[in-house]
């Protein structure tokens, strides 16, 4: 693909027949459009709805403020796995959105749980993530923040009665260790479902919503494939995780919420049904792992 490609957004693919939702998208994180235009480019394909999704505490009143403003958005709210270590310990590097922090130790880390519950009361916050662990970015030194502010957003979900959304990188066995300790919530989502088909098979005995993006289209992502054919069909969500994981062959360019058709295309020619008969699952699961 030439250089220059890359800036050029994927063109519209062929609309759906039916409406779906975008489970998981960041739309405060996509560039070169407004909220407005991802919207109305999203509906022309069939994907009236998305799930915004908060990842620190400016994101997640930004989320909550735009689902308020948008009947198509509704909002989820967390401290991310991979923010709570840089509330903890610090960022001296910047590499997060707020630039370089200081160290502010667990009082801080309350304080931000504190401003994420009061969001998850808002009737427009539909779901208390992503959070969940993360070892692929976080070492050891940021592990027990992490799992202390997992801990914190299971019981803010369970409280307020919202799904909980899962970021599970690398980590698979903690996360579904900490959901059988702390009694995990009615509903909960594996966003960007990573796990293989026999984790899959935890997770639908469990009920919990496996969430697949666009990383499912990926040529290296046999286990995700065999997992998504064996996932109880009311289980099964699609989302974007835009601007990230753009669906091949658009790899590499920016994400967003226009694009589910192709991921949902190549998901259905997996689990062998018509895209008709997913979309429609989609949409009504999406409906109820986010209760609206």
């Amino acid at each position: 693909m030439a250089p220059q490609d890359k800036n050029t957004p994927p063109p519209l693919p062929e609309p759906l027949r039916g409406a779906v939702a975008d489970s998981h998208t960041h739309l405060d994180m996509q560039e070169n459009s407004t909220v407005e235009e991802a919207l109305a480019k999203a509906a022309s394909v069939g994907v009236t709805t998305v799930v915004q999704v908060g990842c620190d505490l400016a994101g997640s009143r930004w989320a909550a403020e735009t689902a308020a403003a948008h009947d198509s958005v509704h909002a989820t709210v967390a401290l991310h796995p991979n923010e709570a270590p840089r509330i903890v310990l610090g960022d001296p590097d910047g590499w997060s959105r707020q630039g370089a922090r200081e160290a502010g130790g667990d009082t801080a880390l309350d304080a931000a749980l504190a401003g994420i519950d009061e969001l998850a009361a808002l009737p427009q916050v539909r779901g208390v993530g992503e959070t969940g662990l993360d070892y692929f970015r976080t070492g050891p030194e940021g592990m027990a923040a992490q799992e202390r502010s997992f801990r914190a957003h299971i019981e803010i979900a369970k409280r307020h009665d919202k799904a909980l959304v899962i970021h599970d990188r690398e980590a698979h066995d903690d996360v579904l260790r900490i959901l059988r300790e702390e009694g995990a919530p009615e509903r909960v989502v594996f966003h960007c479902y990573s796990g293989d088909a026999e984790m899959a098979k935890i997770c639908a005995a469990a009920g919990y919503y496996m969430s697949f993006a666009g990383n499912v289209t990926f040529k290296n992502a046999q286990p995700l494939r065999d997992a998504l054919a064996v996932a109880p069909p009311e289980l099964v969500l699609v989302e974007t995780d835009a601007p990230f994981l753009t669906p091949a062959p658009y790899r590499g360019r920016a994400n967003a919420p226009y694009l589910i058709p192709v991921t949902l295309r190549a998901m259905a020619e997996v689990r062998g049904v018509t895209e008709d008969a997913l979309a429609t699952a989609v949409a009504a699961n999406t409906a109820r792992a986010f209760g609206y």
